[in-house]
C-alpha cells in the first residue's frame, strides 16, 4: 500500500511540475498597459501558469538579459535592441517576429496651446518656453526615433540646452502630465491612454526609421513549452490581437 501511494504521490508531482510555471517577459515600456491585460486574460484561461512582466526602456531590458537576468521573452520597441541580443548569442535570429506598429507624436498638457508644424522652416524653439521631454536619445527607441526626426527637421540645434532624456517614454509622459516638461515626442499609443495630454501631431514616417515592435522567445524561454504557448497566444490569439488593437498599435503582416 505504502508503495502504490508513493507512485501515486511521485505522478501526481510530476504532473505538477509539468503543468505549473513561471514565464517571465521583458517588454518596453509602451506596452506596459496592453500587455498586462493580456497577460491576465492568459492566466485566467491558463491558471497553471504565472505571467511575470518587467516593464522598461528596451535598452535597460536588453542589458539586463545580456548579463543573464532570467527572461523567457523580450519584446522591445525597435529591431536594434531585438538584433543586439541576437549578437550577443541570448536569442536565436529565427524566434524573431516583427508583431506591432506605432506612430511618433508630439505631445503637450492639454491646458496648452501650441502650434506644431513638422516641417525644417517651422521655428520650434520660438513656440512655448521650457523643456522638451524625450527618452534618452542615445539608447532607448522612442529617443532615438525622436533624434532622427528632430535631425532631419533641422530642430536639435534649436532646442540645444531644453531636451530632457527620461528613462523610458512612459516616464516621458509623466513629466508632460506634470507639466514639468511643455513638450513631449512619445508614442501614439503613450498619448491616447493619458487624460492629461494632447495629441499635437504626429511625425510623418520619413522623418524617422519605422516603428517596429520585434517579440521573441529568448534560448530558455525557446525551452519553455509554457513560454512557448504564451508566446503563440500573444501573436494569434484574436484577444490579445484586440487588445493590441484597443491600446493604437498596428498588427504587422
Amino acid at each position: 500500500m505504502k508503495k502504490i501511494l508513493f507512485s501515486y504521490m511521485c505522478l501526481t508531482l510530476t504532473f505538477s511540475s509539468t503543468q505549473a510555471g513561471t514565464v517571465k517577459i521583458y517588454a518596453a515600456a509602451s506596452l506596459n498597459n496592453a500587455m498586462t491585460e493580456i497577460a491576465k486574460i492568459y492566466q485566467a484561461q491558463y491558471p497553471q501558469t504565472k505571467i511575470v512582466t518587467v516593464f522598461g526602456g528596451s535598452s535597460t531590458l536588453a542589458k539586463q538579459i545580456e548579463a543573464g537576468a532570467s527572461s523567457d521573452l523580450f519584446f522591445s520597441a525597435d529591431q536594434e535592441w531585438m538584433a543586439y541580443l541576437v549578437r550577443k548569442n541570448k536569442i536565436h535570429a529565427d524566434q524573431v517576429r516583427p508583431l506591432l506598429g506605432n506612430q511618433l507624436v508630439m505631445i503637450s498638457p492639454k491646458y496648452l496651446h501650441i502650434p506644431f508644424k513638422p516641417q525644417p522652416d517651422f521655428k520650434i524653439a520660438k513656440v512655448f518656453n521650457g523643456y522638451l521631454c524625450t527618452a534618452q536619445m542615445e539608447t532607448v527607441p522612442a529617443g532615438k526615433y525622436a533624434k532622427q526626426a528632430l535631425t532631419r527637421l533641422r530642430w536639435l540645434n534649436d532646442l540645444k540646452g531644453r531636451i530632457v532624456g527620461t528613462d523610458d517614454v512612459r516616464s516621458t509622459l509623466t513629466f508632460v502630465e506634470r507639466g514639468e516638461c511643455k513638450l513631449g515626442i512619445v508614442y501614439k499609443t503613450d498619448a491616447l491612454i493619458s487624460q492629461k495630454v494632447k495629441i499635437l501631431g504626429i511625425f510623418p514616417e520619413h522623418l524617422h526609421n519605422p516603428v517596429i515592435y520585434p517579440l521573441a522567445l529568448t534560448k530558455a524561454g525557446s525551452n519553455s513549452p509554457e513560454a512557448v504557448r504564451f508566446q503563440k497566444f500573444i501573436v494569434e490569439s484574436i484577444q490579445s490581437k484586440t487588445i493590441f488593437h484597443h491600446y493604437g498599435f498596428s498588427l504587422k503582416p
